[in-house]
């Protein structure tokens, strides 16, 4: 059996370092339940470059957790999926894409001021609410996913004067730095706050004996680019982008 493309391990670490709280798998999809708590969590995913979808199959179990449905379309699958579901009045939009470099190349520098942890504490996860503005039950869903992790990872917070301003975690799989939840307090943006704790895991992965560095990001987000590309995340694999089911669909949990 051939080897899988580096732009598929990259999927397959991405997909671990952001668990779902439900899984089922479909004729080479995973289908991810997670709350409705981000899209990547709650949507079809491709397995591998597949050429159809069982469109009424997944709208079933979507429809059964209460959930829209949500596919996640990528470039490196066949093109007919895209137009399928098109075809059928899912709506684009997320336009996205999966960034990588060797972790030779990326700028990974130990920094006595950002703390790592090998599990994430009570305050970490305040912290990390706060920032992304949660509600409460939003937090609670986001604990729960962060939870379900089965690789290794670490969690990264640097702090200022009024408690932290920048958080993240990276996930290791398979010779894989994957990085997630990547924010930064917007009153200590444009300080270097975000790149000092991306490189802080950066040199944290190294030593753990990873040989390359991955994220997905938002295609058209100039802010983010811009610091993963400062920090030598410069490679774009593959992009994708999402179809939602059409607004006038009615779910109903049961």
């Amino acid at each position: 059996m051939a080897e899988p493309t580096l732009e598929w391990r990259v999927e397959e670490a991405c997909l671990n370092a952001w668990p779902a709280l439900r899984e089922v798998l479909l004729d080479g999809w995973v289908l991810r339940f997670s709350e409705g708590l981000t899209r990547r969590a709650n949507s079809a995913n491709p397995l591998r470059p597949v050429s159809r979808v069982n469109l009424r199959a997944c709208e079933g179990l979507f429809r059964r957790l209460g959930l829209p449905t949500i596919f996640r379309v990528l470039s490196l699958i066949d093109p007919l999926v895209d137009e399928r579901l098109a075809e059928a009045g899912y709506t684009g939009e997320g336009e996205s894409c999966a960034l990588y470099a060797p972790i030779e190349d990326t700028a990974g520098v130990r920094d006595p001021d950002v703390t790592l942890l090998e599990q994430p504490t009570a305050e970490w996860f305040g912290a990390m609410a706060a920032l992304q503005n949660h509600s409460s039950e939003q937090a609670a869903t986001y604990r729960r996913i962060v939870g379900r992790l089965a690789i290794p990872a670490a969690f990264a917070a640097l702090s200022g004067g009024e408690g932290a301003v920048a958080l993240a975690y990276g996930a290791l799989h398979n010779g894989l730095l994957c990085y997630e939840s990547v924010i930064t307090d917007s009153r200590w943006r444009r300080q270097g706050s975000g790149r000092r704790i991306v490189s802080a895991l950066a040199a944290w992965a190294r030593d753990e004996g990873a040989v390359g560095a991955c994220l997905e990001v938002e295609a058209h987000n100039a802010p983010a680019r811009a610091l993963y590309d400062g920090i030598g995340l410069k490679r774009e694999l593959y992009r994708y982008h999402y179809r939602r089911e059409p607004a006038n669909t009615v779910v109903t949990k049961m």
